[in-house]
């Protein structure tokens, strides 16, 4: 029996599978064995997302004869690492505003230090031959809303003031010659600051890259408790234990094996949808030539890029806070967005209408409430931890590996000297206070949408506390 005409947006989510596009892979590789019994170790790393990966494989580089354990609850990538949208920021902090209001005397070094790591993780995909799809396009952020236009400029204004060099205006014409929707208005061109890439063949390809050098990685195999051991530490599995020198934590949205880093730390649920391939004329009624990622310039803003065949991922506007802050699954599907997702997918580029979604997932952010990691370290410098990241992990982390190494070495360098590696955002409040701030403040910045970005009374108390959410 033929299908009925589409005649909704939500027709277009009739046939998408619950599960990442990015995960939804062929060449996935199989899991490996948990850990049974005992294991000795010099360093002890937990997380196979990028966090733990990165840590891993760096450590190697810095010393070879150093034995490594890396130990992952699931699967490597199987969690934010393998869901996202594939954005490899060199942005160190959520962007130029939220730096320049954070840590303004050190931003240039911080913008420095963040081009360095992006070059570095290019590097390594290279060397280490990881097919992962990575894409120098850059990033266009775009206004939809009158008030965002004056925003885009500022910021285009500091930029030049802070000497940064390929980030371009572009008004409406301009904008639209690059991609063609009738709601785009303006937009700012970072052209060499962001990259776009395949983010499970990435965390895929550290694995690899790892096993190559030598770290022994065991999958299934939560970390579920650690203390101290004698001059090192032990870390307890199902089926045995860690015993290291030196352990670095990767675990971002899941809840940390030191309880005190836990109140600054809640996870948001992000939620994507992936179309089905374009055909040349749909590409050619919306243009994109250049293949950069976008995002819209709203407090909940939509995030969006090319496929390198040819489909669109369309991500973002709600984040979703639940009651009590776990991490479950069952939170991980959320059809009232999809929904919301696909209507506005379709408002956007409507020359689009009759494409279909294939895939629609969600997940677990690591917000703080800085928008950026935070770092620290525990048991009188034998465990480093690094988490926050708030949708910023697939370039940052590196960065943040490489703090979790110097710490766990007890070096003073660059990164370690940093403001921003040296303090801690505001920690969450307890529940219900928690729930009640978050609601409250994911109203406020709806209402700032609509109304031309003025920010209420809440937000404004806010940005006086230094929590400062934007998105």
């Amino acid at each position: 029996m033929a299908r009925a005409a589409m005649t909704t947006p939500v027709h277009a989510l009739a046939d998408a599978a619950p599960i990442s596009f990015w995960l939804d892979d062929e060449n996935r590789p199989a899991a490996l064995p948990a850990l049974v019994g005992d294991e000795h170790t010099d360093l002890l790393v937990v997380g196979g997302g990028y966090s733990g990966l990165w840590t891993a494989l760096i450590a190697k580089e810095r010393d070879p004869a150093r034995d490594v354990v890396l130990v992952e609850g699931q699967e490597v990538g199987w969690a934010a690492s393998g869901r996202n949208g594939g954005f490899c920021a060199a942005s160190l902090t959520h962007g130029l505003g939220n730096g320049l209001d954070r840590w303004p005397g050190e931003l240039r070094k911080l913008e420095e230090l963040g081009a360095r790591n992006l070059d570095a993780i290019e590097d390594t995909i290279a060397r280490h031959g990881i097919d992962c799809a990575f894409e120098r396009t850059g990033e266009i952020d775009v206004a939809t809303e009158p008030h965002q236009v004056a925003e885009l400029k500022e910021s285009a204004q500091q930029a030049e003031r802070l000497g940064l060099t390929g980030i371009e205006y572009l008004d409406r014409e301009a904008l639209r010659a690059q991609v063609d929707s009738p709601t785009f208005l303006a937009g700012l061109w970072n052209r060499t600051g962001v990259a776009m890439l395949h983010p499970a063949r990435l965390a895929w390809g550290l694995k690899k890259a790892c096993q190559d050098l030598g770290v022994r990685i065991y999958e299934h195999t939560p970390a579920t408790a650690l203390a101290a051991d004698g001059l090192g530490m032990a870390a307890r599995t199902p089926y045995g234990r860690v015993f290291a020198r030196r352990v670095a934590l990767g675990t971002n949205v899941f809840p940390s094996l030191v309880r005190r880093v836990r109140p600054y730390v809640v996870p948001v649920y992000d939620h994507a949808l992936m179309t089905e391939p374009l055909s040349d004329g749909q590409l050619a009624a919306i243009g994109w030539r250049g293949r950069q990622g976008l995002s819209d310039s709203n407090h909940h803003f939509h995030y969006f890029r090319l496929t390198t065949d040819h489909c669109i991922l369309w991500g973002g506007y709600d984040a979703v806070y639940r009651f009590g802050a776990s991490v479950r699954a069952e939170y991980d599907h959320r059809p009232a967005t999809y929904e919301k997702l696909a209507r506005h997918f379709f408002q956007c580029f409507p020359q689009l209408a009759g494409l279909r979604f294939t895939h629609a997932w969600g997940g677990a952010i690591d917000t703080c409430s800085r928008f950026s990691a935070f770092f620290g370290t525990a048991h009188a410098g034998r465990v480093a931890y690094a988490a926050g990241y708030t949708g910023l992990g697939v370039g940052a982390t590196r960065f943040g590996a490489e703090v979790m190494l110097d710490f766990l070495a007890g070096e003073r360098t660059e990164r370690t000297e940093l403001e921003m590696v040296r303090t801690k955002p505001l920690p969450f409040p307890p529940e219900p206070l928690r729930w009640a701030g978050i609601g409250l403040t994911q109203w406020s910045m709806t209402r700032a949408d609509t109304h031309g970005g003025r920010r209420n009374l809440w937000l404004r108390a806010m940005d006086r506390a230094g929590l400062g959410f934007d998105s």
